[in-house]
């Protein structure tokens, strides 16, 4: 029997949303009706339209719920629920028992729909790792092979914790990226908006007394009325321009070439190359240790982190050290041969290699690299802070200095007079 994701006004008035099963569109709104409930939108919980509309019976109308378009599943909200199905699971509820008691936990109505299935399927016999597997934009592949892999073991809560303790970990790192970027890119952006207006509005104002006293102009004064000139009056091409260059360089980038050359330059950059790869570092070490401390083989495991080092350049690197792992040749001399990966780390992997205990290793190398990645964090932001600022007075200092020059020369010429 199908579950739907329903909202709904009360007799009184009041806004009600909720799950329930039943055979079809119709039985449910007879039964929401005879509750005194009137319904005005219902969402099917099945793998393609979880926020779809379904159809009503008897031939009526199809009632759409926008608010589904704006409902979207974050990774923090997969880490929270994941942490608390492990809890009930770890405190002997059942798995079913947990997925129903979750579905009514959860407000956003896209991942209730998604549980509520998931919950139908799993009392229906299916695994709950082919459950999850059936949503792969909210449930990536490393979510469902641990899953997999603790349920083959018998220790699915020990796995969820794993996997909320791991998520929590990547959406920590990616908070501290983004809130470096935040403050350059805000000055960035107001700093192309003041220089817009400046040379928009501004700046034909004032150098229009200059082409009526016919004075001889120095270079940079010239190059500035030019360039305010085209603004003005070609700024439709300028947009047109930039919005061709954006979807032309996104396109070439989405090839294999322009990703390889792409990621290769960005590694090779200093600062950034060095944030990118520790980044990639402290992820490739906490998820391999995170899938072996699950019961995932370790070719397995490979080609899963492979999928997440978000660099052409590296994953390349592992997928060559996976191939030669299947030749009998250990991870850290296949690693150390591609020189991408530095001493350290592949000394701690022969180490780990060496004594039986990787995943620990994996784990206190992947606990290095975070803090080596705060401190990159922390460098990049002390180095780029400024360098927008500098920019942005450089520009802005451009034209008062073009502006300035020719009146302050003009003063003097009126003052000889």
């Amino acid at each position: 029997m199908p579950a739907y994701a329903y909202q709904g006004v009360s007799a009184k008035g009041r806004p009600i949303r909720g799950v329930a099963t039943a055979e079809n569109v119709g039985a449910l709104k007879a039964n929401l009706k005879r509750e005194g409930v009137f319904l005005t939108s219902v969402n099917e919980t099945n793998a393609n339209s979880g926020a779809a509309a379904a159809a009503a019976g008897g031939g009526r109308g199809r009632e759409v719920d926008f608010s589904g378009l704006f409902d979207r599943v974050n990774p923090k909200m997969v880490a929270g629920t994941t942490r608390l199905l492990g809890t009930l699971l770890h405190a002997g509820v059942t798995l079913p028992e947990s997925l129903k008691a979750m579905t009514d936990q959860v407000e956003s109505q896209r991942l209730k729909s998604i549980l509520s299935d998931i919950a139908v399927r799993v009392n229906e016999g299916s695994s709950f790792a082919d459950s999850v597997a059936r949503y792969p934009k909210v449930f990536p592949q490393l979510y469902v092979n641990m899953v997999r892999a603790g349920e083959a073991s018998g220790a699915l809560e020990t796995v969820l914790f794993r996997l909320s303790e791991f998520l929590e970990k990547q959406i920590e790192i990616q908070g501290r990226v983004s809130k470096a970027l935040m403050y350059p890119i805000v000055l960035s952006v107001l700093g192309a908006i003041i220089v817009a207006v400046l040379m928009i509005s501004i700046v034909p104002k004032i150098t229009g007394m200059f082409a009526d006293m016919q004075a001889e102009l120095p270079w940079n004064t010239k190059l500035l009325i030019f360039m305010s000139d085209f603004m003005a009056g070609y700024w439709w091409l300028i947009l047109l321009a930039i919005a061709g260059f954006i979807v032309g360089f996104r396109k070439w980038r989405a090839t294999a070439g322009g990703r390889w050359v792409g990621d290769a330059t960005l590694l090779g950059l200093p600062v950034v190359g060095e944030l990118i790869r520790k980044i990639a570092i402290a992820r490739f070490a906490r998820t391999l240790a995170t899938l072996l401390a699950s019961g995932v083989q370790l070719l397995g495991a490979l080609d899963i982190v492979r999928t997440l080092l978000g660099n052409a350049v590296l994953e390349k690197v592992v997928s060559e050290a996976r191939d030669n792992i299947r030749e009998g040749e250990g991870i850290a001399i296949a690693l150390k041969r591609s020189k991408q990966f530095p001493p350290l780390v592949t000394h701690m992997i022969a180490v780990g290699e060496r004594s039986g205990q990787l995943e620990q290793m994996l784990i206190d190398l992947s606990d290095a690299y975070d803090r080596e990645t705060n401190q990159a964090i922390d460098k990049f932001t002390t180095l780029l802070e400024p360098l927008a600022i500098v920019v942005m007075g450089g520009a802005v200092g451009f034209v008062i200095y073009s502006i300035m020059g020719p009146i302050m020369m003009i003063t003097e010429m009126a003052g000889k007079t």
